[in-house]
């Protein structure tokens, strides 16, 4: 790996050779228990000795394991992409941690366990196992892009299932089964992610509010609360 990517007790990421996938490491830090907040993604994770899938969020997620100086790596996929790639609907490991083991066959996770334990590189091998399990599924389905930048521009269920020649039915069982949860779950996941976005840069929370498409600065204090469990300041300073 290259020093660009060794950081140690901080988070790294940088795009991914698989379309729209990031790539990510991270070493905890000694009593570390920053919150994982959802995002709209799942990711496959490593950590030695297991390959492990982190299925949709609602919620913050904190880990159990405070210890200091585990090493893990993570493909990050694009929102909706990864049930594809995995072979399981999102909505089946919503809020859930699931060992790889337990999704495909053991004999092919030991193996691939034991080439990213034994690689130079996990990030890399990690991200090697990702693209060989795309090059042999088929690929997402296009419209679930489609979805995701109508729900980020404010787009209503209606709109956006009629813009896809669904029915809003059609477009909330599409939408559990790839992304884990309904349109308007989505849209609010990835409208405090937007949010968080411009206050990391500066933009005043007030501003940020509007921007990012909340009816004021209250609503998205509820947002935060409800989505990550914590204050914006609280975030913010994470």
């Amino acid at each position: 790996m290259s020093d660009e990517h060794e950081d140690p007790f901080r988070y790294t990421e940088w795009a991914s050779r698989l379309t729209g996938a990031v790539v990510w490491t991270r070493t905890t830090a000694p009593d570390d228990q920053a919150p994982v907040l959802p995002d709209g993604c799942m990711d496959l994770l490593w950590t030695r000795g297991r390959l492990f899938v982190a299925g949709p969020d609602t919620q913050a997620h904190r880990g159990e394991d405070a210890t200091g100086g585990i090493r893990f790596a993570g493909v990050r996929f694009f929102p909706g992409t990864a049930p594809a790639y995995l072979g399981v609907p999102a909505h089946e490991l919503r809020d859930r941690r699931v060992d790889l083991a337990d999704l495909w066959p053991s004999g092919e996770v030991r193996r691939l366990t034991e080439r990213v334990d034994s690689a130079d590189d996990p990030a890399a091998a990690l991200e090697a196992v990702a693209l060989g399990r795309a090059a042999d599924t088929e690929p997402p389905d296009r419209r679930l892009r489609a979805i995701v930048a109508a729900v980020s521009a404010g787009r209503s269920v209606a709109a956006t299932a009629d813009a896809l020649g669904w029915s809003e039915r059609q477009l909330h069982r599409r939408s559990r089964d790839a992304f884990g949860y309904g349109p308007k779950t989505l849209a609010r996941i990835l409208r405090l992610q937007r949010a968080l976005t411009l206050a990391r840069d500066g933009v005043p929370l007030a501003d940020t509010a509007i921007r990012a498409g909340y009816a004021d600065q209250a609503h998205l204090a509820r947002d935060a609360r409800d989505l990550a469990g914590s204050p914006m300041g609280e975030l913010l300073r994470r």
